[in-house]
């Protein structure tokens, strides 16, 4: 199922960005999901008695704001994909500022399109934690765009709110940056209603490291059949208290003290923090997925992965975890054969 124009995410969205895995060089810095309310409201017409009084269906329980379960109920965005200032051209590809608006956004980033006669596949590009006060757009993977453009793929790198030339929202930090998941889904809808020649609409990947993988495995629950594949590089946790504990906690960030005051912690209000894991809903993933992670990753631990990736599996979905041997998180000397397989996954999928 591909979603185009707009995603309305019918059931099932989110897991909460990491909230602060910083990368390395490039970076520069088990419950179900609810049954959707009509569905519930037919079977009980169905199930009424002949003869007995029409009954007033039950409302859900709205979702808490801040939830994957309510991202998954929004209608979501993605339009307006415009082709600014020409950053550099190269054999191979342009490199373009752009701009894109997500459910009533702007968001800039980069993007580079291939030489040559298209439509290309177009990947999405999710970075990971650079500080929002000393990011530049287009920063966190330079390796992969220019990797993966010269190979044949419209690269969109995403700058997210709060980031470059991008729209503010006040909110997001205390609510777990779960918007830059709603910007990357602007991302892949607006490259489907782009309409330009060069963009194959119909074949869209989704590529993101570090708390950018964190994103990739909301996205994959928030909008199942939004992309054709997705990879993740040396993600976070799955738990978002996991992350407020691995980097924000030790380093006395005053974020930690809004966030539980906002939403409790994890004793004092379970529910919320099993709403914003992506692993709560995993039963929702139905695209491919590719993780990638290094054994002597010491910024994001490999137990995150293969957490995550057990989960998915259990529910039985197609996720396989690579480990390379040797590899911190930033990646290092076999960076490019993990490349090597990570375009054959998408190959696979976008060619």
């Amino acid at each position: 199922m591909r979603l185009r124009g707009t995603a309305c995410a019918a059931a099932g969205l989110l897991l909460a960005v990491a909230m602060g895995c910083t990368g390395g060089a490039e970076d520069a810095a088990p419950a179900t999901s609810p049954t959707p309310a009509r569905a519930t409201g037919e079977r009980a017409a169905g199930e009424r008695a002949a003869g007995e009084s029409p009954r007033t269906a039950l409302s859900p329980t709205p979702a808490d704001p801040v939830s994957l379960q309510a991202l998954m109920q929004r209608e979501h965005t993605g339009s307006g994909l415009r082709l600014g200032e020409v950053l550099d051209r190269t054999s191979a590809y342009t490199r373009y500022a752009v701009t894109y608006e997500a459910n009533g956004l702007t968001i800039s980033g980069i993007m580079n399109v291939p030489e040559g006669d298209g439509p290309f596949p177009a990947l999405v590009l999710a970075h990971g934690y650079i500080d929002p006060d000393v990011y530049v757009s287009g920063q966190g993977m330079p390796r992969e765009q220019d990797r993966l453009a010269r190979s044949g793929y419209v690269v969109l790198h995403t700058d997210y709110r709060n980031h470059a030339r991008s729209d503010q929202d006040p909110d997001n930090d205390a609510n777990l940056r779960l918007g830059y998941t709603e910007d990357v889904i602007g991302a892949a809808l607006a490259l489907r209603d782009s309409g330009r020649p060069e963009i194959d609409g119909d074949r869209i990947g989704l590529f993101g490291r570090s708390m950018g993988g964190g994103v990739v495995y909301n996205t994959l629950v928030v909008a199942p059949g939004l992309f054709d594949a997705a990879v993740a590089y040396a993600p976070v946790s799955a738990h978002p208290e996991e992350n407020i504990d691995h980097f924000q906690r030790p380093e006395g960030d005053p974020l930690v003290t809004e966030i539980e005051e906002k939403h409790g912690t994890p004793e004092e209000n379970p529910a919320f923090w099993r709403g914003v894991s992506p692993l709560t809903h995993a039963d929702r993933v139905s695209d491919p997925l590719l993780i990638q992670h290094g054994t002597a990753d010491d910024t994001c631990p490999l137990a995150w992965s293969r957490e995550a990736a057990a989960a998915f599996q259990e529910a039985g979905k197609d996720v396989e975890l690579r480990t390379v041997s040797g590899e911190g998180h930033t990646f290092g000397p076999k960076w490019a054969a993990s490349m090597d397989v990570t375009e054959a996954f998408l190959a696979r999928h976008l060619r």
